[in-house]
C-alpha cells in the first residue's frame, strides 16, 4: 500500500509518483502565478494536471501543502554559485540571478504568492526558510573565498552579505514597486561588497576571535 502521510516535500518520490508530483507542482505554480495563493484550489489543480482529485487531496491535503512541496522542488533545482574571481563579480552574478527570477512574468508572481502563503501557514513558512537556507548555503563559498583573498574581513557572515544583495531587490518587488533594473542590480551588489570590505558583516564571534 502506498504511503501518503509524509509531510509534503519531505519525500523524493520516483516513477509514476514522481511524474504525478511534477505535473501537479507545475500546475500549482501556474495557478499561483495567475491568481495568487488565495485562489489556489486543489480540485482545479487536479483537473488541470489530469490527476485524480483523491490523489491530490491525500498527498498534499491543503493549498499550503502544495506550496510547501513546490518550494521543496524549487530548492532541489537550486543553481550553483558563481566563481568570477572577485567578491563584487560574484555578488553581481547573484543579484542578476535574483533579479531574473523576480522580474520573470511567472516566477515573480509565484514568489509573491508563496510569500503570502508563508505569512499565514507555518508549514509554508518553514519551507520558505528552508528554500532560502539552500540558496544561501549554495552561495556562501563566494564570501568564504573573498575572505581568503582579503576582500572581506575575517569573521564575515556570508549569509548576511548575500541577504544584503537580495533584500533591496525583494523590497522593490513586494513594497516600493520600483523597477528591478540593471542599476538596482549593480547598486545592491556594490553596496553589499563595500560593506563586507568595511567589516560591517563581521559577527560578534568573529570580532572576539581577532
Amino acid at each position: 500500500m502506498e504511503q501518503e502521510e509524509a509531510v509534503p516535500g519531505s519525500v523524493r518520490p520516483g516513477g509514476r509518483t514522481a511524474r504525478v508530483r511534477e505535473a501537479v507542482l507545475r500546475v500549482a505554480g501556474d495557478l499561483l502565478a495567475e491568481r495568487g495563493f488565495a485562489h489556489l484550489d486543489l480540485a482545479e489543480v487536479a483537473a488541470r494536471a489530469e490527476v485524480g482529485k483523491t490523489t491530490v487531496y491525500r498527498r498534499w491535503r491543503t493549498p499550503a501543502g502544495l506550496v510547501t512541496d513546490l518550494l521543496a522542488d524549487m530548492a532541489e533545482q537550486s543553481l550553483p554559485h558563481a566563481d568570477t574571481g572577485s567578491l563584487l563579480g560574484d555578488l553581481t552574478a547573484n543579484a542578476h540571478l535574483v533579479a531574473a527570477t523576480l522580474t520573470d512574468p511567472r516566477q515573480g508572481r509565484l514568489f509573491q504568492a508563496v510569500i503570502v502563503a508563508a505569512t499565514c501557514d507555518e508549514a509554508a513558512a518553514t519551507a520558505l526558510r528552508r528554500f532560502y537556507d539552500v540558496r544561501l548555503t549554495e552561495w556562501a563559498p563566494c564570501v568564504v573565498a573573498a575572505i581568503e583573498r582579503g576582500e572581506a574581513a575575517p569573521g564575515t557572515d556570508s549569509r548576511a552579505v548575500l541577504s544584503a544583495v537580495s533584500g533591496p531587490l525583494y523590497y522593490r518587488l513586494l513594497a516600493s514597486g520600483d523597477p528591478i533594473d540593471d542599476n538596482a542590480i549593480r547598486t545592491s551588489a556594490a553596496a553589499a561588497a563595500g560593506a563586507a570590505r568595511a567589516g560591517m558583516f563581521v559577527t560578534p564571534a568573529g570580532r572576539d576571535a581577532d
